[in-house]
């Protein structure tokens, strides 16, 4: 049987960062969804069709990927597609100590779905989507944080 991972995020915009995370989670998981999701907590600098856009440019060419959005609580997108493991990616202490609150209250939710915290290789640890978001306000040069091949559009 497959082992099949949900990659979730907001992913504005999705980074060099992402994709180390994402190419490590596809060495334990047979395929990986990459889900972005709509963070009420954050207003949006790409809207989600600008989004799934840069993933895909970004996973150009990757094996077992897959790219979704969605509206609900992470859990219930897993139990709809029948995953049992999320992926989450942590720079440093700071995102972990968030990234562990939220997989305890996804557990409190949904005890069957597993969450696996991968941090970021060094070299990516400085790179992270609100700098990137600042680097664009102010028309600088965010290739250095953006995979390879990415064009971003512009912003809303």
């Amino acid at each position: 049987m497959a082992k099949t991972a949900l990659f979730p995020g907001s992913f504005d915009p999705f980074t060099s960062g992402h994709l180390n995370i994402l190419r490590r989670a596809l060495t334990i998981f047979d395929e990986v969804v990459v889900a972005v999701g709509v963070n009420q907590d954050k207003r949006g600098f790409f809207d989600n069709a600008a989004k799934l856009d840069i993933i895909r440019q970004a996973t150009k060419g990757m094996e077992h990927v897959r790219i979704i959005e969605y509206d609900c609580l992470t859990v219930d997108v897993c139990h709809a597609l029948g995953i049992r493991h999320i992926v989450r990616g942590v720079r440093n202490m700071l995102d972990f100590e968030n990234e562990r609150a939220i997989a305890d209250a996804n557990r409190r939710l949904a005890p069957d779905i597993e969450t696996i915290i991968i941090p970021t290789a060094q070299e990516f640890a400085h790179i992270s989507s609100s700098a990137v978001r600042d680097l664009l306000r102010h028309k600088g040069d965010t290739s250095l944080f953006e995979p390879e091949g990415v064009i971003l559009p512009p912003a809303i």
